[in-house]
């Protein structure tokens, strides 16, 4: 986002409000973020479901060290590569930051947003051994054991979507839906908050996809990943940060680097798009940022 742009608006926030800002990968949401509490004040509260993991920073485009120590941020890294850490986690972390803190709050999962501004269903957290026997089915096997109306509420695409909503129906015998409908009020209601979402142009974005991958190899990606090669699970959501499996697979000898590089750049361009699409169709009373 260009510089002018940022500046247009800051200009029109209150400093003592709340701020939200959403966006796909690499949209450059993080660099708006500090600069609101650069210039005014605050902290930047993390947003994001894989950058809660504490041993990924590099693949998950966390702030770095010095950018952390330049002023206060929230909720990053905080979470080990074994914790459960759902939406409702998250939000209670939200709800127990300093009160005196005006929070600027960014990230790119939509869900963490919706419980923020909707509110979230007060569901019984999901047996260990009723995880375990979604984690052993595909995913149309827990697509089919859906009923229709969450099906039609979903990402279908989205195992970790899909099997949540299985989870709470096969622990609880009522559908995801129905808790949700029983949702309590939000933590931040939309109209007392200053909320943005970022909609950049595909192939901006894309191109910015492809050299931030780049940069991050350059930066280390691939020591990161070698760290945590020894005790890799795909199953764990800590695994899922994009570039993760791609260089695991790389390191063992099963695919060339190259090709790694490569996987991990269409993986990080689909789930921008899928962040896009979701976007449109859930954050309409949002202030759009078009870029570049």
């Amino acid at each position: 986002m260009a510089d002018s742009g940022h500046s247009g608006i800051i200009a029109g926030l209150d400093p003592t409000q709340p701020v939200l800002i959403a966006g796909p990968t690499a949209s450059g949401k993080s660099a708006l973020a500090a600069r609101i509490v650069a210039e005014q004040g605050g902290v930047i509260v993390n947003a994001d479901a894989l950058q809660v993991y504490a041993n990924w920073r590099i693949l998950t485009a966390r702030p770095t060290e010095p950018e952390e120590a330049a002023l206060p941020h929230a909720l990053y890294g905080h979470v080990g590569r074994d914790q459960t850490y759902s939406t409702g986690h998250w939000l209670r972390d939200v709800a127990a930051l300093d009160a005196g803190l005006r929070p600027v709050i960014v990230g790119g999962t939509g869900l963490y947003f919706m419980a923020l501004t909707e509110g979230l269903a007060d569901i019984p957290a999901t047996p260990p051994d009723v995880r375990a026997l979604g984690d052993g089915l595909s995913l149309s096997q827990l697509i089919n054991a859906l009923d229709p109306r969450t099906a039609a509420h979903i990402d279908l695409n989205n195992r970790a979507r899909v099997q949540r909503a299985w989870e709470v129906l096969t622990a609880t015998g009522r559908p995801l839906r129905d808790w949700q409908d029983d949702t309590g009020p939000p933590l931040y209601p939309r109209a007392a908050v200053a909320a943005f979402v970022l909609r950049p142009e595909p192939e901006w974005l894309n191109a910015r996809i492809d050299r931030r991958f780049d940069q991050m190899m350059a930066d280390g990606a691939l020591d990161e990943a070698r760290r945590e090669e020894p005790t890799f699970n795909p199953t764990r959501p800590s695994s899922r940060a994009i570039g993760a499996p791609e260089l695991i697979a790389a390191l063992r000898g099963d695919i060339l680097l190259s090709d790694a590089v490569a996987r991990a750049k269409l993986a990080s361009r689909q789930y921008a798009k899928r962040q896009r699409t979701w976007f449109r169709s859930r954050m309409r009373d949002w202030t759009e940022v078009t870029l570049p």
